[in-house]
C-alpha cells in the first residue's frame, strides 16, 4: 500500500473515533439531565388557567349526573399532579378509572424511572374514590403508607408515585 492510502485510512479511523465519542457523550449527557422539564405554572398566567380547568371538570363530571343527587357533587372533580415532572397536570375524574404508569395506554403517563409501566389505578365505588398499587416495584404511597389493596382515597391526600405525587381536589 501507498503511504498515501495508509494516510487517509489513518485519518478515516480518526474521524471514526470521534464520531463514536462525541455520540457516547451525547448519550451521558441525556441520561445524566433528563429530559428538559418546562415549568407549567407561570407567574403572569394563573388565571387563564383555572377557567379552562374549569370548563373541563363539568364536562367530564356531566355524564354521572345521576350520581350526584347521590352525594357524588361534593367530592373530587379532578385528579391534579403538585409534584414531579409533570407539576400542573390535572385530569378531570368521571366514572372510569384513571390508570397511571410509564406506558402509552395509560391514562396518566408517568415519564419516570421510579414507576412501572402499569403503576396504580385510581377508581370511584359508590360515593368515593380508592387507589391500588398494581403490583408496582417500588410501590404506591398514599399519606406515607403503602398501598397494598384497594384503599380509600380522599381528596387532599398525596398520593406518591416515584417522584410524582398526586391529590384528588374538588
Amino acid at each position: 500500500m501507498s503511504e498515501l492510502t495508509v494516510t487517509l485510512l489513518r485519518l478515516g479511523y480518526l474521524v471514526l473515533l470521534w464520531a463514536f465519542v462525541l455520540s457516547a457523550i451525547g448519550v451521558l449527557r441525556r441520561d445524566l439531565y433528563g429530559t428538559r422539564i418546562v415549568n407549567r405554572r407561570r407567574p403572569g398566567r394563573p388565571a387563564p388557567a383555572a377557567p379552562g380547568a374549569t370548563p373541563a371538570a363539568p364536562a367530564a363530571a356531566a355524564p354521572p349526573a345521576p350520581e350526584r343527587g347521590r352525594g357524588r357533587r361534593a367530592g373530587p372533580t379532578r385528579l391534579v399532579v403538585t409534584e414531579g415532572p409533570l407539576r400542573g397536570t390535572t385530569l378531570p375524574l368521571g366514572t372510569s378509572a384513571v390508570l397511571i404508569g410509564r406506558a402509552p395506554s395509560c391514562t396518566l403517563v408517568l415519564d419516570d424511572d421510579y414507576s412501572s409501566s402499569r403503576h396504580a389505578r385510581v377508581f370511584p365505588e359508590g360515593d368515593q374514590w380508592l387507589v391500588e398499587d398494581m403490583g408496582s416495584t417500588n410501590g404506591t404511597f398514599l399519606d406515607d403508607q403503602r398501598v397494598a389493596d384497594a384503599v380509600p382515597f380522599r381528596p387532599g391526600a398525596q398520593l406518591r408515585i416515584g417522584q410524582s405525587v398526586l391529590e384528588l381536589q374538588g
